[in-house]
């Protein structure tokens, strides 16, 4: 299979057609290798528009995925990653967005609770060459503040809720971009911090398979 024509259709035909414009987020999705992300017998699928499956639900926690391509163009044009940034992923899954941030941002600290993913989604960056990207374990709503603050916080999946712990973790000036809500009514936001104080505006529905950690309590209702 030529995945690089298969690469290069997804950009055409996924990409630039749901309005993502941004030269710096084409060439990242046009150079790194999706298929290099999943298991063997979904590599023909690689360039298919659908989310991928990386691993099974377990343990109570959700099966994880590598994010349809168009709403992950989409929310990483909406964060402006520059090679000034510092950028924090939660949720480091495989590994693919993480090797989109690399070649966005100057550096990218990746976190990732699921030690199976972990460890071959770090071994999948290093294969590759993704040398501005760490890999680190750490509970994804606590984000991981030992190197922080963070000029951009991506979050690679929907959420219930945004933790304080998370939005502490931006630098002034900084953004974090999140799916908030699941299924079709769930929104992209853009988070931004000025003067101390965080805002968010919403930008568009984006139906992305959810991250273990950030369900809400459930509160005892009378």
């Amino acid at each position: 299979m030529d995945y690089a024509a298969a690469r290069t259709k997804m950009v055409d035909n996924q990409i630039r057609t749901t309005d993502v414009t941004s030269h710096s987020v084409l060439t990242a999705f046009l150079s790194v290798p999706r298929e290099a992300f999943v298991s063997a017998e979904m590599k023909p699928l690689a360039y298919i528009d659908e989310d991928m499956q990386v691993a099974p639900a377990a343990n109570g926690n959700p099966a994880r995925y590598i994010m349809e391509p168009s709403p992950l163009a989409k929310l990483l044009q909406l964060a402006a990653i520059t090679k000034d940034d510092v950028v924090l992923e939660i949720g480091c899954g495989a590994g693919y967005a993480a090797a989109l941030l690399s070649l966005l941002a100057g550096s990218v600290v990746a976190t990732e609770s699921d030690e199976t993913l972990l460890a071959k989604g770090s071994e999948k960056l290093s294969e590759l060459g993704y040398d501005n990207v760490a890999v680190v374990s750490a509970r994804l709503e606590e984000g991981y503040p030992a190197e922080g603050p963070y000029d951009v916080i991506f979050v690679n999946g929907s959420i219930e809720q945004i933790p304080d712990a998370l939005l502490s973790q931006l630098r002034e000036g900084g953004r974090m971009v999140a799916v908030v809500g699941y299924g079709n009514a769930a929104r992209a936001r853009l988070y931004v911090k000025n003067g101390g104080i965080t805002s968010y505006t919403e930008y568009f529905n984006a139906a992305v398979k959810p991250l273990p950690g950030f369900r809400k309590v459930a509160e005892f209702v009378f």
